[in-house]
């Protein structure tokens, strides 16, 4: 009985096969061919651009075919085909068929998202070889300057919003911890990312709280073949190193991703006069699992784990240690055109002192998130109506309170959203969202509007969103000795900032040309920040008067057959505060990114030669001269500068990618090192160089 068993099972499989090649009869090798009815089930085509792909049984099957740089395309077989089934794809030269869900919290295609999205794909990670995301979005994104605040931490300026008011997520969810009100962004590797989207301003009322600026999602890539290892490593100037590994693993129901890094680079004694003479050396661990089993056709559940460390050389005689474990539990199911998602995620983390001599490990701050979510998307026609809820417990235990103490907060809130789409041309989206902070007893509705409509070769978008911030708990409850010059406190009474943001945009699209410009205007009321309190001797947290960030971004693509392609993004960003508020702007006023390459690929070569380069104007500002007035200061222009990168990405052999770079090209050196100034200390060298040992065997 066994044997017949076997022989019945072994008749009813089939197996389809064919090629895969672009609209010029070129293999793409490489190429991931999917079963729709079936999502464990996968292959790469080879080199030849050849795939076989086994299926279990002559029931009717929906074959995916997806490349990076093409449009994706799909082919129903009907029952038994012995024909080869071949894929002749056409190149996606713009990106605009990628699939986005920041913008929208559903699934849209870039070309038909009402809200403004901006996705670096997981070709353009490759090709700008970032270790982080800082280095991503800056290299890509203008408006966006990362600079240095006290001891040498991490700022975020984003067209005049910081830290605490842009929200980064990986896969939707929050991120715990931050210091000087900026998360940690070297835990936002880039190893095992597919893709980044970025919605300024406009996304807030379906996120909550901290995403007045804007939001970016990190997501992360999926195991696409039956198994495949990633090795990869870089050097550089400064005795910088990286050392990765991926493996990833798509068998039946069964699918994972693991992924581990290790970065180091030694301290660098500056030459210059400065602010500061030298930059910290630093190392950092960083393992990811991601697990995704799919035990019904209609069930999904993944489940993830992380862990990443950091370590900072600030002094001589102790270290700075960073850690965070993460990890959650998500379960999505469909039925009918509907369907039904709840997860559940868990984030920690931690700071501590480290004393090499004595070897004691002193832990002083632990931000500790629970989340659990619920979304449900119910289809009627061409719409979607979504609602959806969150709960967080969001404990926070630190040096800066009062004996090291502990507070906990909660928040809850609930949102819905509905995408209209009366005709192709035309789509709308509205929603509407309510947050609930229980120590802060902030209530908040925020509503938001997208509006779509597309004629020949342009598309129109229009948009309003109303965001807010509620006060963090240090913000409430902080008692700082700062180096005891002055002390800090936090102030119970704050209320929450809130924002209207305004957006319009235009969008042209033509073969391989594409040109967006866009015009925003938000308003913030009580803007949260600290000021000199008399009666305490020391600064408070308090809220400010309301400020105005209005500006224009705009961004021209293009791209041609024979391999050349260019970008050319700028923003201009005015951030009018009212004089006599305890705050100043360092926002540039003009900055711009440019790319321009030229790349080719044949059967067992190929390359990608690209030049990067950002500008960021000179800015002139007010610079406090004294903590206990804001009346005294003193007028500060902090120069424009350029800074350009030179890479050349070879495809050497079934697998092996060597990149070499050469950055700050023309050699660019600060007069004199600022906060907000690059830490470069003239043209520097890297090589990297990627294996995947799964291509050997193709």
């Amino acid at each position: 009985m066994l044997c017949m068993l076997s022989v019945v099972e072994t008749y009813a499989q089939r197996i389809v096969s064919g090629t895969v090649a672009d609209t010029g009869n070129n293999p793409l090798a490489g190429a991931v061919v999917t079963v729709k009815e079936l999502p464990a089930i996968g292959v790469s085509a080879d080199g030849d651009g050849i795939y076989s792909i086994t299926l279990p049984d002559n029931k009717k099957y929906t074959l995916q075919v997806s490349y990076i740089g093409y449009i994706p395309q799909i082919k129903v077989l009907e029952g038994k085909h012995s024909e080869p089934v071949d894929f002749f794809m056409v190149q996606d030269a713009l990106n605009l068929n990628t699939v986005v869900v920041t913008g929208t919290r559903t699934p849209k295609l870039l070309k038909d998202a009402p809200i403004v999205t901006r996705v670096l794909t997981q070709n353009d990670i490759k090709k700008a070889d970032a270790t982080h995301i800082g280095d991503l979005l800056q290299s890509e994104l203008p408006g966006i300057e990362f600079s240095y605040s006290m001891n040498q931490q991490t700022s975020l300026n984003m067209q005049g919003f910081g830290g605490n008011s842009v929200l980064f997520l990986v896969d939707g969810e929050r991120l715990a911890g931050e210091t000087l009100d900026n998360i940690d962004y070297s835990r936002l590797n880039m190893d095992n990312v597919g893709r980044v989207e970025i919605v300024k301003g406009a996304a807030s009322s379906l996120y909550g709280s901290n995403a007045v600026g804007g939001v970016v999602n990190v997501i992360s890539r999926d195991a696409k073949e039956p198994w495949s290892v990633n090795l990869n490593t870089r050097f550089g100037a400064n005795n910088s190193r990286r050392y990765g590994v991926s493996v990833g693993v798509n068998q039946g129901i069964v699918q994972s991703m693991t992924n581990v890094q290790h970065t180091a680079v030694d301290a660098v004694n500056l030459q210059g006069d400065g602010d500061y003479s030298k930059i910290y050396g630093s190392k950092t661990w960083s393992v990811k699992e991601r697990f995704v089993i799919t035990p019904l056709e209609k069930l999904k559940i993944t489940a993830r784990a992380g862990y990443f460390f950091r370590e900072r050389n600030s002094s001589e005689v102790s270290k700075e240690r960073y850690r965070d474990f993460n990890g959650g539990l998500k379960g999505n199911y469909k039925f009918g055109a509907n369907d039904l998602e709840l997860s559940y995620s868990f984030d920690q983390y931690d700071k501590s002192d480290y004393q090499p001599l004595s070897r004691t490990d002193v832990r002083d701050y632990s931000n500790v998130q629970h989340t659990v979510r619920g979304i449900y998307n119910h289809e009627i026609g061409d719409n979607i109506l979504t609602v959806g809820g969150d709960f967080m417990r969001d404990y926070l235990m630190s040096y800066q309170f009062t004996d090291g103490g502990s507070y906990t907060q909660y928040t809850t809130d609930a949102f819905a959203q509905f995408d209209w789409n009366p005709t192709k041309r035309f789509n709308i989206i509205t929603g509407l969202r309510f947050d609930h902070f229980s120590e802060a007893d902030v209530k908040h509705f925020s509503p938001k509007l997208g509006i779509m409509y597309k004629f020949n070769n342009c598309s129109l978008r229009g948009s309003y969103a109303g965001g807010f911030r509620a006060p963090t708990l240090k913000e409430m409850y902080m008692n700082f000795d700062m180096a005891s010059i002055f002390m800090i406190y936090g102030n119970k009474n704050l209320k929450a900032e809130s924002s209207h943001n305004f957006s319009l945009s235009a969008e042209y699209i033509k073969g391989r040309y594409n040109l967006t410009v866009t015009g925003f205007y938000n308003i913030v009321d009580n803007r949260i920040t600290t000021a000199w309190n008399d009666d305490l001797k020391g600064m408070v947290y308090t809220n400010m008067a309301n400020l105005k960030v209005y500006g224009v971004d705009a961004n021209a693509v293009a791209k041609f057959p024979c391999g050349i392609s260019a970008r050319l993004s700028y923003a201009y960003t005015h951030e009018h505060i009212k004089k006599g508020e305890p705050l100043t702007s360092s926002t540039r006023p003009h900055t711009a990114t440019a790319r321009v390459e030229y790349g080719k690929n044949w059967k067992d070569y190929g390359f990608n030669l690209s030049l990067n380069g950002r500008f960021l104007s000179r800015v002139t500002t007010d610079v406090y001269t004294s903590t206990t007035s804001y009346e005294e200061t003193e007028r500060q222009t902090y120069p424009a500068y350029t800074i350009w990168k030179l890479s050349l990405s070879n495809r050497i052999w079934k697998g092996i990618n060597l990149t070499l770079t050469v950055d700050n090209l023309f050699n660019y050196v600060p007069s004199y090192y600022y906060s907000n100034s690059p830490s470069t200390t003239g043209t520097t060298f890297m090589a990297g160089l990627s294996v995947n040992i799964e291509d050997f065997f193709k």
